[in-house]
């Protein structure tokens, strides 16, 4: 990101850039051309070349529904009735949220469960006759059904409506005033949702207005249902009026701006607020729901302290953050521009003494991550490259804002990655940007060069407070096993950000209220205000938050991606079946009131309950836990 406070140091950073006046970078998926960097203004370590093997990028393969098809009905099931649809965003959602859940395309198997909701529409188009009436029954006999544009096949009355009626006008959707499912809802910014904004020229995503409605739980700024409610006995019957997979992957793709308020350092919850009001509409119908936590150890909120070291002095003050982080027994992550070029952005500083410094870091325990070598605000414009760039042949130039040479994406992360590796003792798995600068192609140039975790876009730009997984080239169809930690508060906004403190507490209090992340951007340029603010957020949020570097929370974040939950349940018992195939320390339940865990056996080692909220100490394999209803007595434990 542009530093407010970086001095260009103008003189040094046009050195040789005369010798190539009307050369200009070319933009695509070709070449960048190439000019050469004097020797004077190239860093070269005695010795040093690499890496050795290429990186490959690997090959786009669709994600197939039949992955998410397995599971007991204790979960929410998916009822898929068009495969080419953004059912991949509501995947990873319901990933991100908890909500177990499984997918499938027979109506028979998904009326099998207690929960059912039809993606991506309802129509006579998509469904026979038989699924249509089989679907209008559900909810008569207890279930409930939650519709994704329901478009059609005689289900208006189910649902409450009248009419489906299309528009790219509506902008914004306002939640009801009060209703149980609503209950924890209750920020303005999480009652007032957006679709689009007014005035930015750009085109909306289509929705469906729905008349007449009697109780909906959401309205469209035109008086149009945009969420319908109706009762049948103890079955209910919700009918979305949005792409909502499509929603996700707008935010999750970074490819929302027609939505997007803010760049960073608010409160904008808009893809949360759907994936909690379909939890609370799972908790709501299915008797022994249990969902996964979101932060480690039944926390409240996840911190991720971060740095951009990228300007000479801050490699130096890097230290000082990783001192007192080191102090508070905090692990920050120190994302490293690899500066060997002396060119417009500024001088060398990963040199001899620059190494002493990241060694210093990797020494006090710090997570170290790659910030790119040429920090450039057209990384997303470079080549991808070929997979063959290495130190020291590999001299990304750049002559100013808007223009670099000899550059590519793989360049850049392999490059920095092999250096970074090799000074430092570690082998870096994070990566985020220099401006945050984000190509449509970065998701599977990370997994080509040994990355796992991004933090690339912000929070408010991918309109949500929790990680998620990504796609290829950003697209809907193909998933890959990168996860993105959006930032959430960064120091370059103004007032100072000595002078923020009391808004961020507020940020980090509203998303802590549904176990979001907030990830803290701080370049070390100076300490001062800088460092005063990290102690004060520290000190702050430490009674209710994890602390973890993105490396240790992407580890904790992709295990838990992977673990699947079934609930079989009686009168007198409920037992909860794990499947944790890779191994995770503090995964965190939650489970309904009045249950407790039975002490008896070996199912509760290892195990903590506060109230609704169960953790596991260090758990991997197959395991099921007993719950009891909190009136059991001793004996009756002992009995199980």
């Amino acid at each position: 990101m542009q530093r407010a406070t970086l001095v260009r140091l103008s003189g040094l950073a046009l050195l040789g850039v005369s010798l190539v006046i009307g050369i200009r970078i070319l933009i695509g998926p070709s070449s960048v051309q190439h000019v050469e960097v004097p020797e004077k203004d190239f860093y070269r370590f005695p010795g040093v070349s690499g890496p050795g093997e290429a990186a490959v990028l690997p090959a786009r393969v669709p994600a197939a529904w039949t992955n998410y098809e397995q599971g007991s009905a204790s979960r929410v099931a998916i009822l898929l009735t068009d495969p080419e649809s953004s059912w991949l965003g509501l995947a990873h959602g319901f990933k991100s949220i908890g909500i177990p859940f499984r997918i499938t395309r027979n109506v028979h198997e998904a009326l099998a469960h207690k929960v059912v909701l039809v993606y991506p529409m309802i129509s006579g188009k998509v469904l026979s006759p038989d699924a249509l009436q089989a679907l209008a029954e559900f909810p008569k006999t207890g279930g409930t059904l939650i519709g994704v544009q329901v478009l059609g096949g005689g289900l208006n009355q189910v649902f409450g409506f009248r009419d489906a009626v299309a528009s790219r006008q509506r902008y914004d959707v306002t939640l009801v005033q009060a209703d149980p499912l609503l209950a924890d809802l209750t920020d303005p910014r999480e009652r007032q949702l957006r679709v689009g904004i007014r005035g930015k020229g750009i085109e909306v995503m289509g929705t469906y207005g729905y008349t007449e409605a009697l109780t909906p739980l959401a309205r469209f700024d035109d008086g149009t249902a945009a969420i319908t409610q109706t009762a049948h006995g103890p079955g209910r019957a919700y009918a979305i009026g949005l792409d909502l997979g499509f929603l996700l992957l707008k935010g999750y793709n970074n490819r929302g701006e027609e939505l997007v308020k803010t760049f960073d350092n608010e409160f904008d919850p808009t893809l949360d607020v759907w994936l909690r009001l379909i939890k609370s509409m799972y908790r709501a119908a299915q008797e022994g729901a249990v969902t996964l936590g979101t932060v480690p150890f039944g926390k409240s909120l996840s911190v991720m302290l971060t740095h951009d070291v990228d300007f000479t002095q801050s490699i130096k003050n890097a230290v000082d953050y990783a001192e007192y982080e080191k102090s508070q027994g905090l692990v920050g992550t120190y994302f490293i521009q690899v500066k060997y070029i002396r060119d417009y952005n500024d001088d060398i500083f990963f040199n001899d003494e620059g190494v002493r410094y990241v060694k210093r870091l990797a020494d006090l325990g710090m997570e170290l991550g790659s910030h790119t070598i040429a920090h450039s605000r057209v990384f997303d414009q470079f080549p991808m490259g070929t997979g063959r760039e290495t130190y020291p042949s590999y001299a990304p130039f750049v002559k100013d804002r808007a223009t670099a040479y000899n550059a590519s994406i793989l360049g850049e992360l392999r490059v920095s990655k092999f250096l970074i590796d090799h000074f430092s003792g570690q082998t870096i798995v994070s990566f985020r940007p220099g401006e945050l600068s984000n190509p449509f192609g970065l998701p599977q140039a990370l997994v080509a060069t040994g990355y796992r975790y991004s933090s690339t876009a912000t929070a408010n730009n991918s309109l949500t407070h929790l990680p998620y997984q990504l796609n290829y080239d950003r697209l809907t169809d193909s998933e890959v096993e990168i996860f993105e930690f959006p930032v959430t508060i960064e120091d370059e906004a103004l007032p100072k950000m000595g002078d923020r403190l009391p808004q961020a507490l507020d940020v980090a209090s509203r998303i802590s209220r549904y176990g979001g992340s907030v990830v803290i951007l701080i370049h070390p340029n100076i300490l001062d205000h800088k460092l005063a603010f990290e102690k004060g957020f520290v000190e702050a949020v430490r009674p209710y938050a994890w602390f973890g570097s993105v490396g240790e929370f992407g580890r904790w974040w992709a295990a838990r991606n992977r673990v699947e939950i079934d609930v079989a349940r009686d009168p007198t018992a409920m037992r909860v079946t794990l499947k944790v195939p890779i191994s995770v320390a503090g995964l965190t339940l939650e489970i309904p009131e009045g249950w407790q865990v039975a002490r008896s056996g070996n199912s509760a080692r290892g195990v903590e309950q506060h109230g609704t909220v169960v953790t596991f100490a260090e758990l991997q394999g197959t395991r099921t836990v007993l719950f009891r209803p909190r009136s059991s007595s001793p004996s009756a434990e002992r009995r199980s």
